[in-house]
């Protein structure tokens, strides 16, 4: 763990509201075995914290759970959904393994990056967004794909990408899915069969 990365943020301890949250998760674990709930402590840790784990939530994380602080470094340093330092209000995660690719993340990084006025790994003055590169997000067949917070907007491009960003800034909630309109998976095309249902 690199020192300027987790070593910052101020004191930390779960609210009363996530304690009883955490407490339930625990609950769900064989005595002894609370260690299990380390990932999900450390997400509610991270929601919390404003979207980071500081060294002062994993160690109030360890405490929590009765284990070593290092055993939580090691897995909030192994997982990259947990964040060891400050991000913006929107953490916007652009998928670049290859359907995302083919289809077009190249061009959405860069419309962000002209958009935001940051790089990868970048935070906009504002603290508003933060920029970053992930792998697989899961919905290639809707490829294009970008995950802002928990959020997932598919089938984008520059323009429509560039759209959503202006929203977020303004702060609309803009509608989550396909932005072509596109049920769920299906063909980008339309229908390729049961293009008519008899009646029977």
């Amino acid at each position: 763990m690199s020192g300027g990365e987790a070593n910052g943020g101020a004191a930390f301890a779960f609210t009363p509201e996530v304690m009883a949250r955490a407490k339930a998760i625990i609950a769900k674990y064989p005595p002894g075995r609370q260690a299990s709930a380390v990932l999900p402590l450390l997400d509610l840790a991270q929601r919390q914290n404003g979207g980071w784990v500081s060294r002062a939530a994993m160690d109030h994380v360890a405490e929590v759970l009765e284990m070593a602080p290092i055993k939580v470094y090691e897995v909030a340093t192994f997982y990259t959904m947990f964040n060891l330092k400050p991000v913006g209000r929107h953490l916007v995660q652009l998928c670049r393994t290859t359907p995302c690719w083919l289809r077009g993340s190249e061009e959405l990084r860069y419309a962000a990056q002209q958009e935001l006025g940051v790089g990868l790994k970048q935070t906009t003055a504002d603290g508003q967004f933060t920029l970053v590169e992930v792998e697989c997000l899961g919905a290639c067949v809707n490829a294009p794909v970008v995950q802002i917070n928990d959020h997932f907007y598919e089938d984008l491009d520059a323009e429509s990408f560039r759209e959503l960003l202006r929203a977020l800034r303004r702060g609309e909630t803009p509608a989550i899915g396909s932005k072509t309109g596109r049920q769920c998976s299906a063909p980008a095309s339309g229908p390729t069969t049961l293009k008519e249902i008899g009646r029977g």
